[in-house]
């Protein structure tokens, strides 16, 4: 609660959040991108250099890793000082230094959450963002720390990712055919 009034104190300074007048379609377009970019680049370096790093790992990001085959309800389970710095704080910066309307704050908070949410379920399904960039990210902990993939690919942390059978599947899937039958795994060796 004192976050979600800190931000409405923050956002009235900057001007009227519930003006009666709603945004133009384009420029909701342009706040939804501006929140995007600054959420991947808050969220990338606070997850890979904040909470990665050895002495903060394992007394605050480790709860977080405690779960490899990850769920929807784990996105926000996370060590209190990790979810205001690393889940929060990402997400309020973009509608506070645009000073967006309530409404497309609303809807940035909803699609930044049914992001997460889904990075987290485990199950692939048609027309949602992939989860295999996340999932990697829990099976091994060094890979893709960020939420778009921008700055994995830029820092390399993405390179063990793109070698990976997950990284085939991480794609928009537009058909009901599951993934294990379009992008099978090899065969297994026999002994």
């Amino acid at each position: 609660m004192p976050m979600v009034v800190a931000m409405y104190c923050l956002m009235k300074w900057r001007g009227n959040p519930c003006g009666p007048e709603l945004p133009t379609f384009h420029w909701v377009l342009l706040e939804l991108t501006v929140s995007g970019l600054l959420e991947e680049i808050l969220f990338y370096y606070s997850h890979r250099q904040l909470f990665h790093h050895p002495a903060l790992y394992k007394h605050v990001h480790k709860i977080h890793h405690e779960w490899t085959a990850p769920i929807g309800v784990v996105s926000l389970y996370a060590h209190p000082v990790e979810h205001v710095l690393s889940n929060m704080l990402p997400v309020l910066c973009g509608p506070i230094l645009m000073g967006s309307h309530v409404a497309t704050t609303m809807l940035w908070f909803t699609m930044a959450l049914l992001v997460t949410t889904i990075s987290h379920c485990g199950y692939h399904l048609p027309f949602l963002p992939s989860p295999e960039f996340h999932d990697f990210h829990h099976l091994r902990f060094n890979q893709c720390y960020g939420v778009l993939g921008v700055l994995d690919r830029l820092h390399g942390t993405d390179v063990a990712f793109k070698q990976s059978r997950a990284y085939d599947r991480h794609l928009l899937l537009l058909s009901l055919t599951p993934l294990n039958e379009s992008i099978p795994d090899p065969p297994k060796q026999k002994m």
